[in-house]
Order: C-alpha cells, then structure tokens, then sequence
C-alpha cells in the first residue's frame, strides 16, 4: 500500500468529520492525557508542518523534550487559530502535505487515525476506515516502541481481529474490532472496554 495517498484520504475525511463537531466539543477531553480535542487537532496540524530539520531544532530548544516541544508546538498552531473553523481550516491545507518529522510513513498514518480516534472516541465512538489503512498502522505498531512502546505493551498476548482477517502474538487472547486493538496497542484504555478475552486484564495492568 503506497502510505502517503492513505495519509490523504485519512485526514480528509477526519477534516470533514471535524468540520461537523458542534463548538462545545472542542473543550472536551480527547484520549490524549490532559488534552482537550482541540489541542489534539492542534498537534495534528503541528505535526504536518514539520519537517525534519525544524523538528530536530525545535526538539534542542526544548531541551530534547519530546513533551515539552509538543505542547509549545501546539499553543503555537492554536494562537494561529482563534476558533474551531480556523482549526479546521489550517487541518485542510495539510491534507496533502507530505511534510512531517523524521520516522517512517506508516507512523503518521497511525497518528492520523489514532488521533482521530482520540478525538470521536471520546466524543462518541469509532469512526469508519478503510480496513486495510488499520491493518497497515496494526503492522506498524507491533514491531514498534517508538515513543509509546506498543511492542512492548502486547508482548505475551495473541491479538484477534473480528472485522479483518489479522492476527498478532501468541498467549492470552484479545480480541475485537482491529481499530479498538490499535487504540489498546497505543496505550488508550478506554478501547479495552471494547475487547474480550483473557489477554484484556494483561493489557489493563501494563502502562
């Protein structure tokens, strides 16, 4: 699957559902920790306007804080844009930006949709996509640690996807919509509500 033009297609249509939010949701807490839905999508934006050597600058000034840059990375996007629409807007312009800080293509589709999902989760619930866009972020995330250490938080259980035809692991199973495994592999506990299996209390103990 060429990652890029997947990347389009999942921040088009997340940019249109976003467009749809009422103005009091975008106060209300995502699933990141202590962000609203309007940081997230603040980060979002943030993320498509970097690019490598900037990323790499602006995580010295921080003092090779990823947190720390982030959260000046996202008062930043949202002094830029004094209302939701604005938001929105700015979101629209990088749908097609192929701008973002150095890793591989696969994790920045995995942040648009988990951070999609941090966002209609919380709200509400899953969002619809392509199943092999999910497939593709699942791959990526259990042979990866990078920043949240989803390797090592599935490792000893066996993954079952019941919509798609994917599997990971072996030991206790957990298994549900592949969508709510990649929220569980990224660390969001609220999706283990939507999960079942032995595996599920493993991963509820684990950080």
């Amino acid at each position: 699957m060429d990652v890029w033009p997947a990347i389009a297609q999942e921040r088009a249509a997340l940019v249109d559902a976003l467009g749809a939010l009422p103005a009091d949701a975008w106060n209300r807490p995502s699933l990141c920790a202590g962000r609203t839905v309007r940081d997230t999508v603040a980060h979002m934006v943030a993320t498509a306007q970097l690019r490598p050597a900037a990323f790499v600058v602006n995580l010295a000034r921080h003092g090779f804080s990823f947190t720390r840059m982030s959260e000046a990375e996202i008062a930043r996007v949202e002094g830029d844009a004094s209302t939701p629409h604005d938001l929105v807007a700015h979101f629209r312009s990088r749908v097609s930006a192929r701008t973002a800080p150095p890793g591989p293509a696969a994790s920045w589709l995995g942040e648009t949709i988990v951070h999609g999902e941090d966002v209609f989760r919380a709200l509400d619930g899953y969002r619809d996509h392509p199943v092999e866009h999910v497939i593709a972020v699942a791959d990526f995330y259990r042979g990866s640690n990078l920043l949240i250490g989803a390797k090592r938080r599935i490792e000893g259980v066996a993954l079952r996807a019941t919509d798609a035809d994917w599997t990971s692991g072996s030991g206790p199973e957990v298994v549900g919509p592949v969508i709510a495994l990649v929220m569980a592999m990224t660390g969001r506990k609220v999706a283990l509500e939507d999960l079942t299996g032995e595996g599920v209390a493993v991963l509820r103990s684990r950080p």
